[in-house]
Parts: structure tokens; C-alpha cells; sequence
């Protein structure tokens, strides 16, 4: 592969500068896509810089990749709800620095601070990029920001998609989105987001289940349903919660941060807050079913890791389902409305048998769609200019 610094051989790795607005420990699903991505390709042997935000900069290594964290306020998130980490103006002298070192360059959505000073620095060293777009506008409550996402999409965000080797998109509504700005239909691909199948598995028997419940503080001796995200409106959580009745068959286990004192003393409502993704996992296996009315996601990770972990599903009708054939029968996709929501919840709290039946085909769809290594070869293909 071509770039400012000549051709690579084979003598050395392959080098991979990504760059995510966040980046584990902090939560989340774009921020955990990234790592996942990094660890893979430090794995098949490339040499990966990841450069996101911190409370304070850093460099150090993690699981075989370099980290780079530069100084950012994050107080949008913090007092709004708003994921937007302002950074200081050390990021593009870093930016430059690592996409020189770099031969390609991965870009995880085109909306962040981070996203533009990397495509301005792989525009600068002539190194090659590649944009991973995980959503489109989002439907948030506030007008201001729905009107400052696509003010940002439409300029920053378009010239970075034009620009890209390749724009990869998860499901059908993003692909329309990436289209309608600027990305070239020749460039855009689908690629679904790998999951640990080992992390993310099921409970081997009841005794591991009580276990995990007894672990995070759950009853042992109801049906649980599992919601994974930040308690925003976007991700459906206060559905679930107006959904939900004391004598509904079921309790509603959170596990995010957010909005948490819309959950202070609901009977039959737990929240055990924010998790790293061992813990994650391990709410997985504790509970009996996975819902997430959210909007707008299209697939998210999360109910990638509730099929791995052979948890029936629940989740919103979104259009950007289509590319995965699911079969509706065996996974529930509703309307984004209470009562569809609460019929549906309370029927499987009822039904065992049709829970295991719903439990087995997400994790046998699981094993066979969702292999990290598969998604880790095919970014190393396009990085190379490769058209698989």
C-alpha cells in the first residue's frame, strides 16, 4: 500500500492510527466497537494507535495497543446528557503526529471533534482513511441539538465521507443516511460489528444464573428483564419503565448511567448503574430476556451481546434490521409503542418454552454472524486499498 511515507513491506506490520471520541473505560457501544476493533487487529499482528479523549492525556498500552488520550472537557455529558467531549488543543498536533507514523486510518463516526482533526491529518500526510458511521441524526428531545447534529453532518461530516476509502455502516437506515451525505454508493459497505461469543455467552446452568443474580444484588426468583444503554429517551428505557406494572410477571433490571432517578423506588425495578463488560456479562447471564425500545440504532451492539448471551430479544421495528434476515418469529421487533411493548413482555414472563426457543436461535445466530475475526480481516483488506 501507497502512502506519503512509501510503500509498506512486509518487514514490518501493518500500521492502523483509529480514532474514537471515547474509548473504554468509558461506557458505551461506539467506544466498545473500537476497542474490540483495536484488540483484533493488534492480534493478526498490526501495529494500532488509538487516539480519544481523556480527563487528562496519557499514552499507554492496553491489550497490545497503543492508547493515546488527549485532555478533553466532557462536562455536555455530564450536565446534558450529551456525548460530545470537547478536547484541548493538543488533538491535532496528535492527530498528525500518529496519522504520519500511520498507513491507514480509521475514523469511528463522522460528528466528533476527534473524527475532523483525523481527517484533516490523513489529509495532511496523505494517508488513507476509512470511516466506520455507527448512526444517523438522532431524535434527540432537544431541538437545539437535533439542529447542531445536522449542521455538523452537513458540512464536516460530508466532506468526510466523500473523502473515505471505504464508509462502513451496520444497518440499512445508516447506509441511506451515509449515502444522502456525500459518501460514494461505490465506497459504502455493510459490515456488521463482531461480538465475543466467549465473553458473551449463556449461563451453563441455573447455578451459574442465581450466582450472577446474587452477584448484583437481583432477586432470584423472578423473571428478569434486562435493558443495556445510557437511561436517555433515545434508547427507550422510560417505554419500558411505563410499560412495566408491580404485577406484570417480570422486573426490570438497568444497567447504564443516566437518568437513574427515574428509577428510585419503582417496585420491581433494579438498577445496578454503569458496567464494565465482564459485569456486563454477567447481567446477561443473570436475567431472561433483553428489551431495548431504542430508536434509530438500527442493530445495536448491545443486542448483538443479548443474542451471544442466548437471551430472547425485544427491541424496536427499525428499518435497518432488514440486511440481517431475522426471523420474526423467534425475535421480537415492535412497534415503539407502550402497549405493543407490555403485551409482548408480559406474554414471554409467562412462556418459558417459548423463551428457550427464542434463547437458542440468538445465540446459534450469534456464533454464526457476528465473528470478530472475520470483521477484523475485512478492515485489514480495505486498509490495504483490497476490494473483498
Amino acid at each position: 500500500m501507497s502512502t506519503s511515507h512509501g510503500a509498506r513491506t512486509s518487514a514490518r506490520p501493518l500500521r492502523v492510527l483509529m480514532v474514537c471520541h471515547y474509548y473504554p473505560p468509558h461506557v458505551g457501544g461506539i467506544e466498545n466497537v473500537a476497542r474490540s476493533e483495536a484488540i483484533g487487529l493488534a492480534r493478526q499482528g498490526a501495529d494500532v494507535t488509538v487516539v480519544t479523549s481523556a480527563g487528562r492525556s496519557s499514552v499507554t498500552r492496553e491489550d497490545g495497543v497503543r492508547v493515546v488520550r488527549v485532555a478533553a472537557w466532557n462536562g455536555a455529558e455530564r450536565k446534558a446528557g450529551v456525548p460530545y467531549p470537547f478536547f484541548s488543543p493538543a488533538l491535532l498536533p496528535v492527530a498528525l503526529r500518529w496519522a504520519r507514523h500511520a498507513d491507514a486510518v480509521h475514523i469511528h463516526d463522522c460528528l466528533y471533534l476527534s473524527s475532523w482533526a483525523a481527517g484533516l491529518a490523513a489529509g495532511l500526510t496523505r494517508t488513507p482513511y476509512v470511516l466506520t458511521q455507527h448512526v444517523a441524526v438522532v431524535d434527540h428531545p432537544s431541538g437545539l441539538v437535533r439542529a447542531v447534529q445536522r449542521a455538523f453532518y452537513g458540512v464536516a461530516g460530508r466532506a468526510l465521507l466523500r473523502g473515505a476509502r471505504a464508509v462502513f455502516t451496520l444497518n440499512a437506515t445508516v447506509a441511506d443516511f451515509v449515502r444522502s451525505h456525500g459518501a460514494r454508493p461505490d465506497r459504502a459497505r455493510h459490515l456488521a460489528n463482531g461480538v465475543d461469543t466467549e465473553l458473551f455467552r449463556p449461563a451453563a446452568d441455573d447455578g451459574e444464573r442465581q450466582l450472577a443474580r446474587k452477584r448484583l444484588g437481583l432477586p432470584e426468583d423472578r423473571v428478569l428483564v434486562l435493558f443495556v444503554g445510557r437511561l436517555v429517551p433515545k434508547k427507550g428505557y422510560d417505554l419500558l419503565l411505563a410499560a412495566h406494572t408491580p404485577d406484570a410477571g417480570y422486573d426490570l433490571v438497568f444497567a447504564g448511567d443516566g437518568d437513574a432517578g427515574a428509577l428510585a423506588g419503582r417496585e420491581g425495578v433494579h438498577h445496578i448503574g454503569a458496567l464494565p463488560p465482564e459485569r456486563v456479562a454477567e447481567a446477561y447471564r443473570a436475567c431472561d430476556v433483553f428489551a431495548l425500545p431504542s430508536t434509530a440504532e438500527g442493530f445495536p451492539l448491545t443486542v448483538q451481546e443479548a443474542m451471544a448471551s442466548g437471551l430472547p430479544v425485544v427491541t424496536t421495528d427499525d428499518p435497518g434490521y432488514a440486511p440481517y434476515a431475522l426471523d420474526r418469529e423467534l425475535v421480537a421487533l415492535l412497534p415503539r409503542e407502550v402497549p405493543a411493548i407490555a403485551a409482548e413482555l408480559r406474554a414471554l414472563a409467562a412462556d418459558p418454552e417459548r423463551r428457550a426457543r427464542m434463547a437458542a436461535y440468538s445465540r446459534a445466530y450469534a456464533e454464526g454472524d457476528f465473528a470478530w475475526d472475520e470483521h477484523v480481516r475485512t478492515l485489514m483488506r480495505h486498509y490495504g486499498g483490497e476490494r473483498p
